[in-house]
């Protein structure tokens, strides 16, 4: 691979699935000029119901063959869980690269409610975490947070993208199903005394059912996630290292076929499932999800 000018590299963006699309589309909005790589680890999803070691394990694979591959000038780990599980090591094993992590919107949640009372859903690998807890404890002292680990939801929502119609509705039944179990749980939501006013979707794959979310805890509760705060800081990195895409990518470099499209598009799982959801949530017409082994 022909090493290019910096400013010209993509930024690199991986998660467990299909849900750091959700922090692909505010990335792509903050930094319209800016190529993208983007790798659903989908033969190991969810990240969220493995273990720690697993998680690390996966991360430094897919943070180094992203590097090696494409020569990535910043890193964006588009998951909650890998973010609290491996950034740290991730960040010591790739020192020379800009890598942005994702974590549950605690403090701007904090900022915002105005019963001081805010909801969490996460993954249990998210939940149970340190970081979490840190992040937590961080603003207990004038807010109230009621968590809910949510097994089996970002494994739902990746299976509603899978080309079988029958597998899709029984996948679409079990979202509801889950959002329906796991708003219950958390407790009474409104804007009035001693309610949860606001909730953090904690995972990115919660981003694509808010509508549902939204229809669960009513118009008066504020939906909160990170993509657009990561996009920001994505972009504050780069101008820092002056590092920032002068213009569109247009010509010769951004001829698909070179491999130098403004966003590929990889999973190391079922090509076609990523595809139908980048057709369904992110209308990238131009764009193709091939299958990569990773290991």
């Amino acid at each position: 691979m022909t090493q290019q000018p910096r400013a010209q590299q993509p930024i690199g963006v991986f998660d467990s699935g299909i849900g750091g699309l959700s922090v692909l589309a505010a990335l792509r909005e903050e930094l319209p000029h800016e190529r993208f790589v983007y790798l659903a680890d989908s033969a190991h999803a969810p990240y969220g119901e493995k273990g720690d070691a697993f998680v690390i394990r996966r991360t430094l694979v897919i943070g180094r063959w992203l590097q090696r591959k494409y020569g990535i000038k910043a890193l964006v780990v588009a998951c909650n869980t890998a973010t609290a599980a491996a950034v740290e090591r991730l960040r010591a094993a790739l020192p020379a690269l800009p890598i942005i992590g994702v974590e549950p919107a605690l403090k701007p949640a904090a900022e915002r409610t105005r019963t001081g009372q805010v909801g969490v859903l996460a993954t249990r690998g998210t939940v149970h975490s340190a970081r979490f807890a840190r992040l937590r404890e961080a603003h207990a002292s004038r807010v109230r947070f009621a968590v809910q680990a949510c097994d089996g939801l970002a494994q739902a929502i990746e299976q509603s993208t899978v080309p079988a119609w029958s597998a899709r509705e029984e996948a679409h039944r079990r979202i509801r199903e889950l959002c329906t179990r796991y708003v219950a749980a958390l407790g009474n939501f409104g804007s009035g005394a001693g309610k949860i006013d606001t909730l953090v979707l904690g995972c990115t794959h919660y981003v694509f059912v808010r509508p549902m979310l939204r229809e669960l805890v009513g118009p008066d509760v504020q939906l909160i996630d990170t993509g657009p705060a990561v996009a920001r800081q994505t972009r504050r990195l780069l101008a820092v290292q002056q590092a920032l895409a002068p213009q569109p990518c247009t010509g010769d470099a951004c001829d698909a076929t070179s491999g130098n499209a403004p966003v590929l598009l990889h999973t190391t799982g079922a090509a076609g499932a990523l595809q139908a959801a980048v057709d369904r949530w992110l209308q990238l017409p131009s764009a193709h999800s091939s299958t990569v082994a990773i290991a």
